[in-house]
């Protein structure tokens, strides 16, 4: 066993990505900072629906 008192608080961040999707109902690009799981759920439900999400609590986009 350490004996050791030397600590470190250890962080847990989120896996973030900068990504950047078609929008076909504005015709433009929008770039999005998401974590890999939220990467997963515009792929799942389509990023039409996601801006929806993103909007509808507040976000920009």
């Amino acid at each position: 066993m350490s004996h050791s008192h030397r600590r470190t608080s250890r962080r847990f961040d989120p896996n973030v990505q900068r990504k950047r999707y078609w929008l076909p109902g504005e015709g433009r690009y929008a770039r999005l900072t998401l974590s890999a799981r939220a990467i997963k759920t515009v792929d799942s439900i389509g990023i039409e629906a996601a801006v929806a999400r993103i909007r509808a609590r507040g976000g920009k986009v």
